[in-house]
C-alpha cells in the first residue's frame, strides 16, 4: 500500500469517526442519564428548585406531576435527537464510502439504533436501585424518534429538498 493509499484511508477513517461522533456523543449521554444518580428521587431535588428560580413556587403535590411530564418530555426529545443524529451518521458513511441509499434506508437504520439504544437503557434500568425499566419509555422514546424524522422530512421539504423517504442520497 502506497504512502497516498495509507494517507485517503486515514481520511476516510477520520471522516466517518466524525460523521458518528455526533450519535456517540448521543448514547453516551443517554448511557450516563441512565444510571441510578439521575434517578427521580435523584433528579427531583434539583430541578424543582430550577423551576422555583424560573417560574416561582410550586406545591410539592402538583410537583410530582411536573417532574414526570419534564423526565417523559426529556425521554420523548433525547431519543427524538439521538435519532437524527443515527440518520446524520448513516446519511454521511453513504456519501463517505461513495454509496447511494434511499433517505428512507437511513431513516430506517437510524431507528433501529435508536430502538436498540432505548431497548438496552430500558434493559439496565431494569437491574438499578431505584430506577425501572419500562417497554412503555421505550414506546415514547420511540415516538420521539419518529416525531423528530417526521420534522425532518418537512424541514427538508419545505426547504425545496425531497424529504428522508422519497429520494436516493449519492456520494
Amino acid at each position: 500500500m502506497t504512502a497516498a493509499t495509507r494517507s485517503r484511508h486515514r481520511r476516510r477513517a477520520l471522516r466517518l469517526f466524525l460523521a458518528w461522533l455526533p450519535a456517540m456523543i448521543g448514547v453516551a449521554i443517554i448511557m450516563t442519564e441512565s444510571t441510578e444518580a439521575f434517578s427521580t428521587a435523584h433528579t427531583s431535588g434539583p430541578l424543582h428548585r430550577l423551576w422555583e428560580a424560573l417560574f416561582g413556587p410550586m406545591p410539592a403535590e402538583r410537583w410530582e406531576e411536573v417532574h414526570h411530564l419534564i423526565r417523559k418530555t426529556g425521554h420523548f426529545v433525547g431519543y427524538g435527537l439521538l435519532s437524527m443524529c443515527f440518520y446524520y451518521a448513516w446519511r454521511r458513511t453513504a456519501e463517505i464510502l461513495q454509496k447511494q441509499t434511499f433517505r428512507i434506508e437511513n431513516v430506517i437504520y437510524a431507528l433501529a439504533c435508536t430502538l436498540i439504544v432505548a431497548s438496552a437503557d430500558e434493559w439496565h434500568q431494569h437491574f438499578l436501585p431505584g430506577r425501572t425499566g419500562r417497554p412503555q419509555d421505550v414506546l415514547l422514546d420511540m415516538v420521539g424518534a419518529i416525531t423528530l424524522q417526521l420534522l425532518l422530512w418537512l424541514v427538508m421539504s419545505v426547504a425545496g429538498r425531497t424529504g428522508p423517504g422519497s429520494a436516493v442520497e449519492s456520494a
